[in-house]
């Protein structure tokens, strides 16, 4: 079994929380813009018919079946490939988690285009210098403060204890990113989330992960991503 992921290339993004998963657990796929190009990306969403995925990433079964939505991908991955929970209720918190983890990438986004999407930073630095004030000193605290309290529940690394889901790879990618984005923001709030921590070393530790992040396949933080790291926005 093998998947066609569709996600802008040269970007972690959001496309990279769909690819910890599925190299944490060993899951066939193929990065397919990375691969063929851009415009092998654009070509594939306008031949799509019917209800099609809004945007990037989104994954397409060998059947045919085109799935959109980050946290629609791995949660139905999750179930697919036993990385989920069986257990009704805990699926279904899982999936409130994950988004949760959506609402604060959104959030992060937010901090350096606060106005519009559609114009560059520097045409909006002073309104994105007000926000992330805001979210640095009110938004990631209210967060991590959150997902620690849910790394709480069970006895172990992770949020379902000792098994990991798709939540702690998403959480992983969060912590890293945050930290490139917002380095002096993170290194003073280190200390005080250590369930964040370990679930984000025990991630880093997993085979698939490890293996992952040492191939040329990862892709690096940038100022042309989610996560970007502008001294304006992380002072000391």
């Amino acid at each position: 079994m093998s998947y066609d992921l569709w996600y802008w290339p040269g970007i972690p993004g959001r496309g990279e929380f769909v690819r910890l998963p599925l190299e944490a657990a060993g899951i066939a796929y193929r990065d397919r813009a990375m691969e063929d190009g851009i415009d092998a990306l654009t070509e594939d969403m306008e031949q799509r018919s019917g209800i099609k995925p809004y945007a990037p990433p989104y994954i397409v079964t060998e059947e045919g079946l085109c799935i959109g939505q980050t946290a629609h991908i791995v949660s139905w991955l999750a179930d697919r490939h036993g990385f989920g929970s069986e257990n009704e209720l805990e699926a279904l918190q899982l999936i409130q988690l994950q988004l949760d983890i959506s609402d604060w990438v959104e959030e992060v986004h937010t901090t350096h285009h606060p106005i519009a999407t559609s114009k560059y930073f520097d045409e909006q630095k002073d309104a994105a210098i007000a926000h992330a004030k805001d979210f640095r000193e009110n938004r990631i605290p209210k967060y991590a403060d959150h997902f620690e309290n849910a790394l709480s529940a069970n006895d172990g690394p992770f949020v379902r204890g000792a098994r990991w889901s798709h939540v702690d790879t998403s959480l992983f990618q969060m912590m890293e990113g945050l930290e490139y984005a917002f380095p002096n923001r993170m290194a003073a709030l280190r200390e005080d989330y250590p369930r964040l921590k370990a679930c984000r070393d025990a991630v880093s530790e997993l085979d698939g992960i490890a293996a992952y992040k040492r191939s040329d396949r990862a892709q690096a933080f940038s100022e042309d991503g989610i996560f970007r790291h502008y001294p304006e926005l992380d002072p000391e």
